[in-house]
């Protein structure tokens, strides 16, 4: 028994040191990079333009539209003090960032005190957006009514600006007019 056994030692032994031969006979000098010579060169010349130029130019772009969402947000949310959102976005950039976070809650609240001071929470833009909507017919009753007396809450706070005040008495122009006719129709049937 022991016989075999020494025997499968002697045989496994062989095979490492013929394994360990080949393996120090392989050849010294090995090659990590799949070119050589100029196509080298020209690779490595190639990386290093788009390292130095392209990736910080790209950075910089997502940069700048990361700290652009809460302006847009405030913009499409009719925020009242998107001018305001807007200085702190660019203030934001100068800062490297640190009042990016402020802006993005600033865009996703609704002011109550500018509610309360002024009647409203939205922008004028959502107003003079509505009246452009009422001209081409596309304002639903329902929707003008809504308008009417939100222009109406802000004029009791204080004075309308002339768009809006235009807006409030095409309104009412439009609603007595809907009226008018509504009466009319009930006249002839």
């Amino acid at each position: 028994m022991k016989t075999r056994s020494s025997s499968r030692l002697q045989t496994c032994l062989v095979r490492c040191a013929l394994a360990f031969g080949f393996t120090a006979l392989a050849p010294l000098s090995a090659r990590a990079a799949f070119l050589s010579g100029e196509a080298l060169d020209t690779a490595a010349d190639v990386l290093a333009i788009i390292v130095l130029i392209i990736v910080p130019v790209v950075a910089i772009v997502v940069f700048w539209m990361v700290h652009v969402l809460p302006e847009k947000i405030a913009h499409k949310r009719h925020h009242p003090q998107r001018a305001a959102i807007q200085t702190l976005c660019l203030l934001s950039l100068a800062f490297g960032g640190l009042l990016w976070p402020l802006a993005w809650l600033w865009a996703y609240t609704r002011p109550i005190g500018y509610r309360a001071a002024y009647g409203t929470d939205k922008h004028e833009d959502y107003y003079v957006e509505m009246a452009e909507k009422h001209r081409s017919g596309a304002l639903v009753a329902e929707d003008m009514v809504h308008l009417r007396e939100d222009l109406e809450a802000m004029e009791a706070r204080g004075a309308l600006p002339p768009k809006l005040r235009a807006l409030k008495d095409a309104l009412a122009q439009a609603e007595a007019g809907a009226g008018r006719a509504a009466a009319s129709g009930e006249g002839r049937a």
